[in-house]
């Protein structure tokens, strides 16, 4: 015996699951949507610093000792 399901019941029973899951782990579904935004943000600034010129690290240091006075 075969179980066949046509795309148009298939593509109901996804949506279902969506929204119940939408519904269910809002929360587990705000934090993986955060984190992906946060992701992509950070890609685009490391991105973007690399138009910059580069820092020596010496400089950096110099900085962040002159602050930590």
């Amino acid at each position: 015996m075969e179980l066949s399901i046509s795309d148009e019941k298939t593509k109901e029973l996804l949506t279902e699951v969506m929204i119940d899951l939408l519904k269910t782990k809002r929360d587990i579904l705000y934090d993986v949507v955060l984190e992906a935004l946060e992701e992509v943000g950070l890609a685009n600034a490391i991105a973007e610093g690399r138009k910059d010129e580069f820092v020596s690290e010496a400089e950096v240091f110099s900085i962040l000792d002159n602050g930590a006075k």
